[in-house]
């Protein structure tokens, strides 16, 4: 999908930047921005009652990013927007540095013998947590949405 039709389906000229950071791309930067981020959660009012869903995804998203995006390169950073609209709930985009990936090509996580392997839920996770994922540039920004 393109940045573009994105932008339309989220209707992002409707939202209000609440939280913008770069964080360097380091699995230590990821804790602090999430306490963040979910204190600012706390206090909009478009995403009441989905504050679990929102940290776990948050956190997977990051982590993706440190790991495949930055390979935890501390020179190289990932930017987390978050925008509220009372009416459309919470968009939050991460992006990163990274080569990207076809996320058509992840396997699931939950048949045969990828359910005994000790890495690759993230993604899985996020698409089951949040209401619409959208992966754009490539794969280096995953747009999470959690409506109302």
């Amino acid at each position: 999908m393109s940045d573009e039709s994105s932008r339309r389906e989220f209707d992002v000229g409707a939202m209000v930047v609440r939280f913008e950071r770069t964080i360097p791309g380091t699995v230590d930067s990821i804790p602090r921005v999430v306490d963040e981020i979910m204190n600012e959660v706390r206090t909009m009012d478009c995403a009441a009652g989905s504050e679990f869903e929102i940290e776990v995804a948050v956190s997977e998203a990051l982590a993706n990013a440190v790991v495949h995006g930055c390979r935890h390169d501390a020179a190289k950073e990932i930017t987390i927007t978050v925008e509220c609209d009372p009416e459309q709930g919470i968009l939050i985009i991460v992006r990163d540095p990274g080569e990207g990936f076809d996320p058509a090509c992840i396997p699931n996580p939950v048949d045969g013998e990828q359910v005994f392997a000790s890495h690759g839920r993230g993604v899985f996770l996020i698409n089951q947590l949040m209401d619409e994922v959208h992966h754009a540039r490539g794969g280096t920004e995953i747009w999470m949405r959690k409506r109302r």
